[in-house]
Order: structure tokens, then sequence, then C-alpha cells
């Protein structure tokens, strides 16, 4: 992959697909117009996520440069120069502002949210993550932002258990990256991140195990909740529990059997009983759905 190419980690973007899960769960899921609006979302989260990338690397190639992986990352190994990001940075901001613009949402409320993702991640970049916990709050609330701009993009509200969800997991995932990280770090050749040295394997374990359970308490709330079964006229998400407990418990297996966990996005596509979990999950979820008769 080339470098400049290489440099916006497309395969990170699988993360905002979670722009796409307020459609997934709504009527407008079988509408030509809520796709096209959704996947404009979608594009615009995708460009916006590749510039907080760029200008973490450019403000980080020193430490990446240490670390037994990031240090082959484009612009710490100097395959791609610091002007040549900075330039790539601007192109992928105007990119998203272009698609956030084109989201057919009501008096463009849709350009908050990619807005507020940029101004959150622009935060955590010069400061929020260098202080312990905060910085993987950080990490959560984005993938909240991406959740309730996928709402503003159909003209639909969020459910509050489906934020909470996002939220738990997101930070159960952000943690998960952390505990690899504190592994890892003896292969380093020095400091790889400001908060490295607050984190530790036992505190870290403290947090997962609860943040795991909550992921799937909440999500499971959420499938039997009266608002989801008013909304999808149907009590039976409650048969996608196994699938996400499974998912949360494999990843589990993974980061403390397996010493993974470090690239989310890269396991979800390597890990096959993982991404089977998912496309079943997927598969029976739209099948629920599908056949749920549509109001006239």
């Amino acid at each position: 992959m080339p470098p400049f190419l290489k440099a916006l980690r497309p395969h990170q973007w699988v993360k905002n697909f979670l722009v796409l899960i307020p459609l997934f769960f709504t009527e407008h899921a079988f509408e030509l117009a809520g796709w096209i609006a959704a996947l404009t979302a979608f594009g615009s989260f995708c460009f916006a996520a590749s510039s907080v990338y760029l200008l973490n690397d450019i403000l980080d190639r020193h430490e990446d440069a240490l670390h037994p992986k990031k240090k082959y990352r484009p612009i710490a190994s100097g395959q791609l120069p610091v002007q040549a990001a900075w330039a790539e940075l601007l192109v992928t901001l105007s990119l998203s502002t272009t698609l956030a613009l084109l989201v057919p949402a009501s008096e463009r409320a849709f350009l908050i949210w990619p807005g507020a993702y940029l101004a959150l991640n622009v935060a955590y970049s010069f400061y929020l993550k260098r202080l312990v916990i905060v910085d993987c709050m950080c990490i959560a609330i984005g993938f909240q932002l991406r959740v309730m701009a996928g709402a503003a993009a159909i003209d639909v509200d969020a459910s509050k258990w489906l934020l909470l969800c996002t939220f738990f997991f997101a930070l159960f995932l952000a943690f998960c990256k952390r505990y690899e990280e504190v592994g890892k770090q003896t292969e380093a050749t020095g400091q790889t991140r400001k908060t490295m040295s607050d984190y530790s394997m036992p505190f870290l374990s403290m947090l997962i195990g609860p943040l795991a359970a909550l992921s799937i308490l909440s999500y499971a709330l959420y499938t039997v909740s009266s608002e989801t079964i008013e909304r999808h006229r149907t009590d039976q998400l409650m048969l996608t529990v196994p699938f996400v407990c499974y998912g949360v418990f494999r990843y589990l297996f993974l980061v403390y059997s397996k010493s993974e966990g470090g690239d989310p996005a890269k396991l979800l596509f390597r890990d096959i009983p993982l991404m089977l979990a998912g496309i079943l999950y997927v598969t029976v979820v739209l099948l629920i759905l599908g056949t749920v008769p549509q109001p006239h």
C-alpha cells in the first residue's frame, strides 16, 4: 500500500460502521434514501477519522519511532514526509466537510457531529491523551458521536440504551488496547505513550471485566426495553444477545490468552470465529426486522 494511502489507515474505517447502526435498527433500513444519507455520513466520518490519524501520527512521530510496531507507520518511518502529511490532512478535512454538507439532514444538523468529533480529537491529540483514564474515555465518546451522527443523518432519535452500550463497549475496547500496549512496553526502546507509566495490567484487568459485563447488560436491556419493542414491533431482538455475549467473550480470550487486542479493527477481520459471530449477528437482526409487518 502506498505510504500516503497507508497513513489514512483505511482498515480503521470499519469503526465508522457505527454511523450505520441507527439505520440498521429502524424502518429506514429498507429505504434507498436512508442508505444514501447514512453512507454519505459514513464517508464523512471516514475522512474525518483519517484526518485525526494523520494529525496524531504527525504529532506522535518521535514516540511512534520507539514503538515495536508503530515505528513502521509511514510518518514515523519517514516514508511520508511531514509536509506531505500536512497537505494530505487538509485534503481529508475538505473531503469530510464536503460529504457532511451533502447529507440531507434538516438545517445542516449533521454538520454538528463530525465537527464535534474533530474538536474532541484535536483536544485529545494536544492534551487529553496525556491524562490517564480520560484518554480512553475520549475514545469511547468518539464512538458515541458516530452513533448520534448516524441518527441525525436519517433524522431519528438514537436509543439511550444503544448509546450506553456503545459507550461501555468502546471503553472496553480502549482499555483492552491499553492492556496490550502495557504488555508489550518491554519490547519498546522508550516510552511510547505518556500514560503508559500510569497503567498497569492488574489495574486494567479490574476495569476490563466490569466493562465487558456492562456492554452485554446494556445491549440486553436495549433489546427488551419497551422503547425498542414499540419501535420495531417485536421483542425478538433478544435472540441476538448470545451472539453479542460470544463476541465479547471471544475478544476477552484473544486479549488474555493470545495477547491480542491492540488493533480491534484488524482483529475483527483476522479472527475467523469473531468474524463469523458478526456475520451471524447481522443476518439474524435482518431476518427479525425483515419479517416484522410494516405499518400501512
